[in-house]
């Protein structure tokens, strides 16, 4: 629970605020938002919402959504061992990264539009208006995977006026970012804009491999928006996007060298070891994304009476290409882990809203959403592997491979034929998700000052999935009990013909492993069984047992009272409930339920050696309690959110060493408290300060992966990755000069409490606390010039993305590093 301290802060505030009654409000713009699906102040909205502005995002210097949580301290975004793989939080809710079946937790909208995907939504920032991060659950209006919130980005609209901007930027690592947009009225009714972006960086993690920089920046946009007004009542906008990364990332840095270090280093295998903040390694794969993101959208508001209908059509495709180094050494044990996707997108929303009622506001919807997503990948052994396991499997002592192909050649196995380079397993995934929910929303105002909210949405949601391979690597599927069997049939038979106990005997024998002082007959191949998973045969889908289909339907619904104690002060008080539906797992680690294996082998299909897993996780269902409180004085504003939310059958995504392992949490919960102030102690100096403190916990989660794939019980335990205290702070100065010019100085700040990182690494392995300095500084000219000078993270702070265990190295683990300190200088001319 937040502490004693903070709750008293709280009500102090209140009574303060309270007794402050309306006050002139010298200093502060009105902010609309459309948090609630239509416009609104953001003091007045019963949401917690936070709000980033244009010219707070030009400031500080925020160039893509990632760096969006430095503004914001209940958004966390983190990005993985792809552009593509980034993964938003809020209230440290939230998934969607590392599986291309894995939707996310909380939505992305840009202009209205769903992004499915966070590679679809991670471009840098187009020419926004404002950018809109709702916290906590939002299926009742936005339906579709906001269980845990939603970022809402606003673009502008085509001006008026003829206008624009050019924009050019200079930074350390070779930063070069030129960025221009342009407005073009076309008649007293209609406009056009056009604008476009490229930004390209040199990487600052240094492949020793090679000589390649990894994780620089090679993007570029174009964007294109037509807006009219064709009849008095009906306005239209249109909107055409394309953006595309061509980048060399992600690279990792290694946290601790395991024992099969020495392993790899006999294999000519480098690496730099127990140090990931050296921001260099070895690797054999240089790490690539390609990505291209495209899509057209129609928004047409018709105004009928005393109703608007709005109707917001779109189509989106993402293209992603990506490889990257597996074992992340200079060992050439995987020479490929090649990924292809493709995921074509229409949605249609349908809204019929009304304000003309005397104490009544409704809305009414549908919202449709059609998807195909097709992955194709093909991880490939590289000429290291078989040296590489052969010493794996000896302990260090070469010969185990051809000693064992040598035993095994009467069962076919020739010689060099296991782990053998070129051998690979070729995977096609494909799915369909069709989804479509209606929702309604009504606001009753009982008094001038009272509002009564009710909404509720009903979603059904349906996923038809395929994923079939072919395999090659000949080791995975050989059968070894089978072959024991076989062996220890022949010597018993050999010793005592006819006995009809060597059947028995033999089958006992074949199933025994060989402990290291057991004088028993044994059979020591299946000491070699753990070395299977590399590569293992997958069990194709859908089949005889396996439908490869889900179908969920849930109803989800808000609740709200809303106060206005003055006229610059109002209360809340809140319930809402979310949903988000099954998630597949479109990934080489699925694998069956436990349930199904025995009558997929009773059909005669299952494969060799088949074990069991997880094919899908099942839907998320959560609930949050709010109360909150805004008001305005006249010197700035303050708005707080007290908040109990839990999420039910949370949608887990551990790697383990081999694969991810995507699992349902039980119960996953978080009790905690936000703050946003906003304070001018005069009117040329803005403080702010943003705080979420949050006391979040397992409530319930057996058989989590932990370290080397055992299974553990985290129930009562703080999820990893969470932070308990998450805090914004910042103070901007402006100048207005007698020649008609301004000024300005800038610096904030973000803190992030001490967590654990992942769940299945110690957190004296791999912890992070975050102690961010961003500043800058700029002067506008009357003329239309700015000029600006910045930096990021100017101290040098050092934390970890995220950690995991290495694939194929025991006992060794990884960790992504953070991006180190950035500054340039930009020019701008406004015309």
């Amino acid at each position: 629970m937040p502490s004693r301290s903070l709750k008293v802060c709280v009500s102090s505030l209140c009574a303060i605020f309270v007794a402050s009654g309306a006050i002139a409000q010298e200093y502060l713009d009105e902010v609309t938002v459309t948090a609630t699906k239509r416009e609104q102040t953001l003091q007045e909205v019963p949401v917690a919402v936070s709000v980033t502005s244009a010219e707070t995002i030009e400031k500080a210097q925020v160039l893509d959504i990632l760096d969006l949580q430095t503004l914001v301290p209940s958004l966390r975004v983190t990005q993985l061992q792809s552009a593509g793989n980034t993964n938003f939080l809020i209230r440290g809710f939230g998934n969607g990264a590392n599986n291309p079946g894995i939707e996310p937790s909380v939505g992305v909208f840009i202009d209205g539009v769903y992004r499915s995907r966070s590679a679809a939504s991670i471009s840098d920032l187009p020419n926004l208006e404002r950018v809109e991060v709702l916290r906590g659950p939002q299926s009742t209006l936005f339906g579709k995977n906001a269980s845990a919130g939603v970022v809402s980005v606003i673009t502008k609209l085509p001006d008026t006026e003829f206008g624009g901007s050019v924009e050019v930027t200079g930074g350390n690592y070779g930063l070069a970012v030129v960025k221009g947009d342009v407005s073009i009225p076309l008649s007293d009714t209609a406009g056009v804009s056009f604008s476009a972006g490229a930004n390209s960086r040199d990487g600052y993690f240094d492949n020793r491999a090679n000589g390649d920089e990894l994780n620089g920046r090679d993007r570029w946009n174009v964007r294109a928006q037509l807006a009219l007004t064709p009849l008095d009542n009906v306005a239209l906008r249109f909107i055409a996007d394309y953006d595309e990364f061509d980048e060399e990332c992600c690279a990792v840095g290694n946290l601790v060298a395991g024992p099969t270090a020495g392993l790899l280093q006999a294999v000519g295998g480098q690496l730099v070891p127990n140090n990931p903040f050296a921001y260099s390694g070895f690797f054999d794969v240089t790490p690539f994304n390609k990505v291209e993101n495209s899509g057209i959208s129609l928004q047409a508001d018709t105004d009928i009476g005393e109703a608007t209908f709005t109707s917001i059509t779109a189509l989106r495709n993402v293209k992603r290409l990506e490889d990257f180094d597996a074992d992340f050494t200079s060992a050439n044990l995987l020479s490929t882990i090649l990924a292809d996707t493709n995921i074509d997108t229409f949605t249609q929303e349908f809204r019929l809203s009304s304000s003309a009622g005397e104490n009544v506001d409704w809305l009414v919807g549908v919202f449709f959403f059609d998807e195909d997503l097709d992955v194709v990948s093909e991880p490939t052994f590289g000429p290291d592997i078989r040296t590489y396991v052969d010493l794996l499997a000896g302990s260090g002592v070469p010969g185990t491979l051809p000693g064992l192909e040598a035993e095994l050649a009467p069962f076919g196995v020739p010689p060099g034929s296991l782990f053998a380079n070129g051998q690979r397993s070729l995977e096609t995934a494909k799915q369909k998700n069709t989804a479509a929910s209606v929702f309604a929303q009504l606001d009753w105002y009982l008094t001038d000052r009272t509002t009564i909210t009710l909404g509720v949405n009903y979603t059904e949601d349906e996923k038809d999935v395929s994923f079939n391979t072919m395999n090659t690597n000949l080791f995975s599927s050989l059968d070894f009990v089978a072959i024991g069997f076989a062996g220890a049939f022949a010597q018993l038979e050999a010793m005592d013909p006819g006995n009809p106990a060597n059947g028995p005997t033999a089958m006992a024998i074949s199933t025994n492993p060989c402990p290291p002082t057991s004088p028993l007959p044994c059979n020591a191949l299946l000491d070699l069984q753990p070395l299977q998973a590399i590569l293992a045969p997958f069990q194709d889908f859908p089949n005889a047992v396996e439908s490869g289909r889900t179908d969920d339907s849930e109803v989800t619904w808000t609740a709200r009272l809303a106060f206005d104690v003055t006229d610059n002060v109002n209360m809340y008080f809140s319930a809402s409930t979310g949903f988000k539906a099954t998630t597949w797992n479109l990934s080489r680690d699925s694998k069956p339920f436990a349930a199904d294996i025995p009558a997929l082998q009773a059909a005669g299909i299952a494969v060799p050696n088949l074990l069991p897993g997880t094919r899908f996780a099942g839907p998320e269902e959560s609930t949050v309690y709010e109360i909150g409180l805004k008001a305005r004085f006249d010197q700035g504003s303050v708005n707080v959110a007290v908040f109990d939310q839990s999420i039910e059958g949370f949608q887990s995504n551990i790697f383990g060493g081999l694969g991810f392992n995507l699992a349902n949490a039980g119960e996953q919960s978080a009790t905690g408290l936000e703050i946003d102030l906003t304070y001018y102690p005069v009117e040329s100096l803005q403080l702010t300060f943003a705080g979420t403190f949050m006391d979040p916990e397992y409530d319930s989660f057996t058989g989590a992966t932990g370290l080397n794939n055992v299974p553990t019980d985290l129930s009562g335990m703080q999820p990893a990755g969470i932070h308990e205290q998450s805090i914004t702070t910042s103070a901007t100065w402006t100048k207005d000069f007698a020649n008609g010019s301004s000024g300005y100085i800038r610096a904030d700040y973000l803190y992030e409490s001490d967590v654990q990182v992942v769940d299945n690494v110690a957190a004296s392995i791999a912890s992070r606390e975050v102690n961010v300095v961003n500043a800058s500084m700029g002067i506008s000219t009357e003329g239309g010039w700015d000029f600006s000078i910045w930096g990021r993270n100017l101290t040098d702070d050092e934390f970890l993305m995220s950690a995991f265990p290495a694939t194929l190295q025991t006992g060794t683990l990884n960790g992504y590093p953070n991006q180190p300190a950035t500054y340039g200088l930009t020019i701008r001319k406004i015309f």
